[in-house]
């Protein structure tokens, strides 16, 4: 992870933005996309799903069709994943710059119900191609009001799938009673206390809302905060400046073995330290830290970072911090992992590192 070419260039900008569409099987995403892609907002979308048969798109709605792709009357460009992703994405690009299909300026994805999101995220940032032409804008899962808390239970691919989330969508909320939608947010609270939840019926929703969850660019401002999971604006119950970062709010932890960890550091790292205790993480519990999201204060300066398990995305130096607060915050989404744990990994290897300079 190397920062120093980000500093005088906005490492985001030009980079078309790609949502992730996840949930367990039957919480909705077939019903889902099937409105989305008519919605008159997509018209400059590219939507890749595993079979466009399967959303039951009106042959009326078709202007133009091909094998794996069709291209709504709205605008709205369909297209079949037939290959792996990384394919598929490379084509779609190609494709788009030569002039084969219509332009786009966004790309949404559908998974299968039974798919780990963490492949596809740590994709869009191993993959170099698609790490310069894509960046990733959130990722959206869908979770049945009905039998959510059972799936969450039984299936470890339906609690990752939460866990890896920027935004929850609660699906057949009307089938379900008040107190089983609420008990079913306390769950997934518990699992992931950073996502934004918003039921949904019916698979109606604004494709604006599921757009923009992500961070667009180096220039901080408020976007960064929200990004970030903080708030951008106090309200009256706010805490003092000092406590809102990154999900300081306390939540109870539902799930024994996955949950969210917050930790802060007053004191600027170097970036070699901070890499360094990184990689020994990474390298001893990769498979179980499931994402890491957070802004760092290297030498002074504001970069944040992203990864999903031993996976970095490129780390992004900020023009300025996003307000007052300069201290280091860092989100941690693990799979039984203490914060205890992480703080005395984080302060040994400060330790050394300054024994190291004292030489």
């Amino acid at each position: 992870m190397d920062t120093t070419s980000s500093f005088h260039r906005d490492a985001l900008a030009g980079k078309l933005p790609v949502s992730l569409i996840t949930g367990f099987l039957g919480s909705g995403k077939t019903t889902l996309i099937s409105k989305l892609v008519r919605h008159p907002q997509m018209n400059r979308v590219a939507v890749v799903i595993n079979e466009i048969g399967e959303i039951g798109i009106d042959h009326d709605l078709v202007s133009i069709s091909s094998e794996s792709v069709s291209l709504l009357s709205n605008g709205c460009l369909c297209c079949a994943l037939r290959t792996d992703l990384q394919e598929t994405l490379r084509l779609l690009f190609a494709q788009r710059r030569v002039g084969e299909i219509p332009d786009f300026d966004r790309v949404v994805v559908e998974t299968t119900g039974l798919a780990d999101p963490a492949p596809i995220l740590q994709t869009l940032a191993s993959d170099t191609l698609l790490a310069t032409q894509y960046r990733l804008d959130g990722t959206v899962t869908l979770v049945d009001a009905v039998n959510g808390i059972g799936q969450i239970e039984r299936h470890a691919e339906a609690t990752k799938q939460i866990a890896l989330a920027d935004k929850i969508l609660i699906s057949k909320t009307d089938l379900a009673t008040p107190d089983a939608v609420a008990a079913l947010e306390a769950r997934i609270a518990g699992i992931n206390r950073q996502a934004r939840i918003e039921p949904i019926m019916n698979g109606a929703i604004e494709p604006a809302s599921i757009c923009g969850l992500g961070l667009a660019s180096s220039r901080a401002g408020p976007a960064t905060l929200r990004f970030l999971g903080e708030q951008d604006e106090p309200d009256d119950d706010a805490q003092p400046a000092s406590g809102r970062y990154l999900g300081a709010q306390v939540a109870a932890r539902h799930d024994p073995a996955i949950g969210t960890l917050s930790l802060r550091f007053d004191k600027p790292f170097t970036w070699p330290v901070f890499t360094s205790a990184m990689s020994l993480l990474t390298s001893m519990r990769g498979p179980d830290l499931l994402r890491v999201k957070g802004i760092v204060n290297v030498d002074g300066a504001p970069v944040l970072v992203q990864a999903v398990q031993h996976v970095f995305h490129e780390p992004v130096s900020l023009d300025r911090w996003p307000s007052e607060d300069t201290g280091s915050r860092i989100v941690f989404i693990t799979h039984n992992i203490e914060a205890d744990v992480l703080r005395a990994l984080f302060a040994a290897v400060v330790a050394l590192g300054d024994s190291a300079a004292k030489r």
